[in-house]
């Protein structure tokens, strides 16, 4: 199939603008490759040191160096469900390397904090930073100079992208992401939300929220919305770093075991010490990126992903943008409903065909580029098909199912649940926004209120409570961006705004905090950029201007006078008192030196 000529248009445009910074990225990790083997450039001292606690088998195939070695890194930790699963990981891809003649060694670990956690806490303002910390900790974990590949486990939220900017900064080694997988269903995302909004209105006790919450959230494995941690898995697979049909199998099955195993053994084939080298700054290309972003239109996912994708594609010298985004939004469709764009889970979707029917019709529609190398070989098309194990308990493939097995979850190209991905770059007086309308109602795409000011999520429900937001408004939470504290997700907003919209009011947020992929059905402009804390027009806004949200045509505006509007002073609060306490304090140079959010809120985005 030709490739839609957006599709085409874009990624060269990609490509162009980041020619220099790109050649410069891959002349770097031909260097590191150009060097061979490294682990046989280490003094004899230090090359005892790094295999002291090995097994003799081990430490034998180490000391002769012709073997591939392969370094994990881990983000475990049982505390949060999708990476407790990790815990038996290193024991299976260790034994998995050993049984094709390679070594594997627990390089180091990441943390792995969970926003689910941490929502409306001090906690969450480490957040976004962790991506980061995450990256820099792969940095340390590989500096050791040990190992001709690597073996990535990690899932949720800041984890996956954070391992990828590390990973990319070894961009001469392979790399495999191994998932975890989506915890079994629990309680239907329709009456987990139904009890939330009772919550919200007062009419649920907490005793009944929290028995919804553990029904919903229930056992090991990733949380089965669609919200970053399950956008990340499917971007890892159409970017060609999962084995394929690896993203969404459940955990401790059979068939997620064979696949980790798989991982191990396909890791140690792609090295450079064999004929099928395959680095990972060579896979993510333009064209890997432009995959991922169509996968994300495609399925609905994690507006966290406008942050993540910009900062991925800056560690491998792309410079990717927003106009970007909205341009593949235009022409991508809408191919899946899964919660909070739809009441279905991720098993939902996985059994209705998932990923590999999900990648064939984007690939027929020529919305994909299939001409990318990926870690299973050459070619988008080794990923459409459906993973099954034999009784040998070994992978095999067979070809994605021709229709969805559930229309109401899946669809083909032919019949989108939306002709376009519902993404929205906002640009207006405001700033520049995004905003996610793939489950927002028609009529609700253009929202002009006076609005109400805010700076701290709690507040708004506090005026809710008070009656004070029982009208129509657009709701302004601001200085909530990377350099005010850290960009938090403000999901407690949620339930307190979809109550007023279902009482019949025209209903908006604008802020320059995060909203992930849960704001659902009300219209919210995130990511507002510049931010309040570094002088940005939001903090210009007072009670009662009318500001105007407007999906269609692509607007922010706010609709004061112009002398009046830029004669107003720029709000400027004391936030001194959220940079401490709960580590807060450790991260004052990240706050200080954070891009903007249209640049992925990052501290190093420079790539090269």
């Amino acid at each position: 199939m030709t490739l839609h000529p957006t599709i085409a248009n874009v990624t060269d445009r990609i490509r162009e603008r980041s020619r220099e910074r790109r050649a410069a990225y891959l002349a770097r990790i031909e260097a590191a490759a150009g060097r061979g083997p490294h682990r046989a450039t280490l003094s004899c001292g230090n090359l005892a040191h790094g295999f002291a606690a090995c097994s003799a088998s081990d430490k034998s195939a180490l000391r002769d160096g012709v073997a591939p070695n392969l370094g994990i890194v881990n983000a475990y930790n049982d505390m949060l469900s999708a990476h407790q699963p990790l815990e038996r990981f290193p024991f299976l891809l260790k034994n998995a390397a050993r049984s094709v003649g390679a070594t594997a060694q627990v390089a180091g670990g990441v943390p792995a904090m969970c926003d689910g956690v941490t929502q409306g806490r001090s906690g969450m303002e480490l957040s976004l930073f962790s991506r980061e910390v995450i990256a820099l900790s792969t940095a340390v974990a590989l500096s050791h100079d040990m190992f001709d590949a690597a073996l990535y486990l990690g899932v949720c939220d800041k984890i996956v992208p954070g391992l990828l900017i590390g990973a990319l900064s070894f961009g001469h080694l392979p790399a495999i992401f191994v998932p975890a997988g989506p915890m079994t269903s629990g309680l239907p995302n329709d009456e987990k939300s139904r009890v939330r909004q009772r919550y919200a209105e007062g009419k649920a006790t907490r005793e009944e929220l929290l028995e919804a919450e553990a029904q919903s959230y229930h056992g090991p494995g990733t949380c089965t919305f669609y919200g970053t941690a399950n956008s990340n898995q499917m971007l890892m697979e159409l970017m060609g770093l999962h084995l394929p049909g690896a993203s969404f199998v459940n955990p401790d099955t059979v068939l997620r075991d064979a696949l980790t195993a798989q991982a191990a053994k396909r890791a140690a084939a792609i090295t450079a010490l064999g004929d099928d080298y395959r680095p990972v700054g060579r896979i993510i290309d333009e064209r890997a990126i432009v995959n991922g972003v169509v996968g994300l239109h495609a399925t609905g996912g994690s507006t966290n992903h406008l942050l993540h994708l910009i900062a991925i594609a800056a560690a491998a010298g792309i410079d990717l943008r927003l106009e970007d985004f909205d341009d593949l939004s235009s022409v991508v469709p809408l191919l899946a409903r899964v919660y909070p764009n739809g009441s279905a889970d991720v098993n939902h979707f996985h059994a209705a065909g998932g990923l590999g029917f999900l990648i064939a019709e984007l690939l027929d529609a020529g919305l994909l580029h299939g001409d990318v190398e990926t870690i299973a070989g050459h070619g988008l098309a080794r990923y459409r098909v459906e993973a099954r194990v034999n009784d040998e308990r070994e992978i095999e493939y067979v070809p994605a199912a021709g229709r969805s097995g559930d229309p109401s979850v899946l669809r083909p190209v032919a019949d989108p649940f939306r002709a376009d991905g519902g993404l929205r770059v906002l640009r207006g007086p405001l700033g520049t926004a995004a905003i996610k309308v793939s489950a927002v109602p028609e009529d609700r795409f253009v929202i002009e209120a006076p609005c109400r000011v805010f700076t701290e999520q709690q507040d708004v429900k506090k005026a809710f409570e008070r009656g004070e937001l029982d009208r129509d408004v657009v709701v302004v939470v601001r200085f909530q961006g990377p350099r005010a504290n850290g960009m938090p997700e403000l999901h407690q907003l949620t339930p307190t705004l979809s109550v007023l919209q279902k009482r019949g009011h025209r209903v908006a947020l604008v802020t320059d905090g995060r909203m992930s992929g849960a704001s659902g059905q009300v219209p919210a402009a995130i990511h507002v950029s510049p931010e309040a804390a570094a002088g940005g027009a939001i903090a210009r806004l007072r009670d009662g201007d009318v500001v105007r949200v407007d999906a269609r045509a692509g607007t922010l505006d706010v609709l004061v006078p112009d002398a009046e509007w830029k004669a107003r002073e720029t709000a400027v609060i004391d936030r001194s008192a959220s940079h401490v306490g709960m580590g807060r304090e450790l991260f004052e140079v990240f706050r200080n030196t954070a891009a903007t959010a249209e640049a992925g809120g990052g501290i190093f985005m420079g790539g090269v």
